[in-house]
């Protein structure tokens, strides 16, 4: 039996720093969130349903005490640019934007077949959003002249297949995003760089996809078994961390060998 992810590892630098989480109330997001927590990160948790972020902020509280709500819809550059606000005010100018909001619009159609209102759905809730989210930040982190930033792609982005086009374009443009991002930022001591996870056994995912289908699809993988969110949440703290003091602008695929490039 393939193993399944551990605890991520501690990184002692990361105590004390403050961290953003868009996309932060559930799955990945949450897990990610938990995992900045138990490295003594105070983290600011980003969602559009509150009971989502105040469960999550629940459970975060536990393990440190400074987790802040921090609802926004980051599509909407009035409201993130409020929650930046807030989250300056409460916690101070984050030292790690993770931008993890997103999502996909259901299942592939032919392409004459998507709507412009998937179309244009897609690309806000992903691409745009990650935009709007790093705008409003990366002023008060330029400033300081340190920083680490994470956005989140996804195989679809990767590979033209099994994901909606209008999804994979818009993960693929997170892709270019970022390292014309890193590329610019480099001189002012930021960092960003990218996760692009595959299948991911999130809870909404486990509840739409009937094991068969899970046994099915692990075929697919290498490793044998499809992603756990703890999976991404690793990969995620060590690109944050001085562990990865000498990397930017990649696209690390947490994809149990699914993609390899």
């Amino acid at each position: 039996m393939p193993t399944q992810p551990s605890i991520p590892t501690l990184y002692p630098d990361l105590q004390g720093k403050v961290a953003l989480v868009t996309g932060g109330s559930r799955g990945i997001g949450a897990a990610t969130c938990m995992a900045l927590a138990r490295n003594g990160v105070k983290v600011a948790v980003n969602g559009r349903d509150q009971s989502a972020i105040d469960t999550t902020v629940g459970a975060l509280r536990a393990v440190q005490p400074d987790a802040m709500a921090a609802p926004a819809d980051c599509a909407d550059a009035s409201a993130v640019e409020a929650m930046r606000d807030r989250v300056l005010a409460q916690l101070g100018v984050p030292d790690f934007v993770v931008s993890f909001a997103g999502g996909g619009t259901g299942r592939p159609v032919p392409f004459v077949q998507i709507s412009e209102a998937d179309w244009r759905s897609s690309i806000d809730n992903n691409l745009t959003s990650t935009f709007l989210t790093l705008r409003a930040f990366l002023p008060g982190m330029i400033e300081r002249g340190t920083g680490s930033i994470a956005t989140m792609a996804s195989a679809g982005g990767r590979i033209a297949q099994g994901a909606p086009a209008a999804y994979g374009a818009a993960k693929a443009g997170i892709i270019m995003l970022t390292r014309h991002l890193a590329n610019e930022l480099g001189p002012n001591g930021i960092r960003v760089n990218c996760v692009s996870p595959s299948a991911v056994l999130t809870e909404r995912t486990r509840q739409s996809m009937p094991e068969e289908q899970q046994q099915r699809m692990r075929a697919a993988f290498p490793l044998g078994r499809l992603g756990q969110p703890d999976d991404v949440a690793a990969a995620t703290l060590f690109l944050l961390s001085s562990a990865s003091a000498w990397i930017t602008g990649v696209t690390l695929d947490v994809a149990g060998g699914r993609v390899m490039s």
